[in-house]
């Protein structure tokens, strides 16, 4: 054994963190790119929101130009006589973005030239039409908050207002107590069960009707009573047969009650009116809006990507900081360092808003037609073709893709939703597109007889009719993305 220095030649690729924030903010959504600049605004004390300024000083302002240099904005540092936009043609040449000097900036010319006069206050229009700020300030109100107040307007003792309480604590979002049993809420609130059960029976008499039920069963026959349609016939289907409603198999139902099979529709029809989910109608959950990250639009014959700068902060450099450039060399090392940290962290958002540009008309290229004619129209595509036509890598493609959508004459689709397997067609060597497969048999089921839905086989035989060659299996699985239930469930005989 001995130690002894040896040289060695080899190549390594090292991930700079420059090159890693890159990649992450490409894979960002909208809304968490969104976040992460506003932390690394609180982060970096000289970055701050500029949209405000930069369109309250206007273009030529020389100030407004000198900092775009720093954000590494071309249509505001467009020479004059010349438009320039983030608009591109599909068949267009890129902006020469890409040339810009990546070295070190001036920062002594910058101190000079940058002012700091600050931003005017933005307009506010007075309108009395709108609303007030109190009419805007609400939320729903939820489950819990509609029962505790039923509750406390009840009057009940303080013990079982107690019970009522951790009872209503414990149910899920469609109002049933499935966990934990009644006897360990009992336990938990020192009460005998029995006080438990009298609680019970009487929130299972609050608005919505059927809430705090242990089971479906339960839930709807808390309905049927209140309702005043709790017939023995009735009872004994939501008791014993749940399973053979939910398959419509009516005639085991009147086989098994002896009843005639038009007085068991008569008791299937006021099932069908009971609520499943008695607390689904105070569900606190917002609607989520998506805000696409580029348009298409559609002029002429030819197609244009347009990138949605709305509601992403425009970052500038603060005018605070200006002063401390000439200060002690240490404050400048560290307004140094936080500026260098900026101007990437502003490059890097301009490249993943030209990359996902730059991936829209590639696949407008290969799905031109779909956004003629519609999703009928849609062809396969991989995430390799894609990477080839603009010699990036896959990984970056899927990266692009994940999370992003897009605004199209056909509506807002993610773009991931361009990329699909095909079908074979029966009497070429043509592809169909998953997606437009589904869209057909969705079409095909919404335009069938109720009393006598389509099959899956007879589906495979409509399509193949159609020159879609496809498994029954495969038609099983699109139908079960798609939502829709089987035929013997989608049956209605009344």
């Amino acid at each position: 054994m001995e130690i002894k220095q040896v040289h060695r030649l080899s190549q390594q690729l090292v991930m700079t963190p420059q090159l890693q924030q890159a990649i992450k903010l490409l894979q960002l959504s909208r809304m968490e790119l969104v976040d992460l600049v506003r932390e690394e605004m609180m982060e970096n004390p000289i970055l701050e929101d500029g949209a405000e300024s930069s369109q309250e000083l206007g273009k030529d302002d020389p100030d407004v130009k000198q900092e775009s240099e720093l954000q590494g904005e071309t249509e505001l540092a467009a020479p004059s006589g010349e438009e320039s936009s983030h608009t591109t043609e599909v068949s267009g040449t890129e902006t020469s973005s890409e040339s810009q000097a990546v070295g070190e900036i001036d920062w002594d010319n910058y101190i000079e030239n940058y002012s700091s006069q600050p931003s005017m206050p933005s307009f506010k229009p007075n309108n009395d039409e709108l609303p007030s700020l109190e009419s805007t300030l609400t939320k729903k109100t939820s489950l819990e908050e509609h029962l505790v107040w039923q509750l406390r307007m009840s009057h009940l003792p303080t013990e079982e207002e107690n019970v009522g309480m951790l009872i209503i604590g414990n149910l899920d979002h469609d109002g049933y107590l499935k966990e934990p049993p009644l006897a360990d809420i009992a336990e938990e609130g020192g009460v005998p069960v029995e006080m438990a059960d009298r609680v019970l029976a009487k929130l299972q008499s609050f608005d919505p009707i059927g809430v705090c039920a242990r089971s479906l069963s339960e839930c709807l026959l808390i309905q049927a009573r209140h309702h005043g349609a709790d017939d023995e016939v009735l009872v004994k289907m939501i008791t014993e047969h749940l399973g053979n409603l939910e398959k419509k198999n009516y005639q085991a139902i009147a086989r098994d009650l002896k009843e005639p099979i038009e007085e068991i529709y008569e008791a299937a029809k006021v099932i069908m009116n009971l609520n499943p989910r008695p607390g689904r109608e105070y569900t606190t959950e917002e609607p989520h809006y998506i805000t696409p990250d580029v348009y298409i639009h559609k002029v002429g014959d030819k197609f244009f990507v347009v990138p949605n700068d709305d509601g992403l902060p425009k970052l500038k450099i603060s005018s605070f900081y200006k002063s401390a450039l000439n200060g002690t060399p240490q404050a400048r090392e560290y307004i140094q360092d936080k500026l260098r940290s900026a101007q990437w962290l502003i490059r890097s958002i301009q490249q993943r808003q030209r990359t996902i540009v730059k991936v829209t008309e590639s696949i407008i290229k290969f799905q031109r037609e779909f956004f003629e004619k519609g999703i009928a129209h849609l062809k396969p595509l991989i995430l390799r073709e894609v990477a080839e036509d603009i010699s990036m890598h896959e990984s970056t493609i899927s990266r692009v893709t994940t999370n992003k959508y897009v605004h199209t004459p056909q509506g807002i689709f993610e773009l991931k939703f361009f990329f699909n397997s095909g079908i074979r067609l029966t009497n070429d060597d043509d592809k169909l597109a998953s997606e437009a497969v589904k869209t057909k048999i969705k079409q095909l089921i919404a335009a069938e007889d109720t009393k006598h839905p389509l099959s899956d086989q007879k589906i495979v035989e409509l399509l193949r009719e159609q020159t879609i060659d496809i498994a029954r299996r495969t038609v099983a699985k699109y139908r079960e993305q798609l939502g829709i239930l089987s035929s013997s469930k989608r049956k209605q005989l009344f």
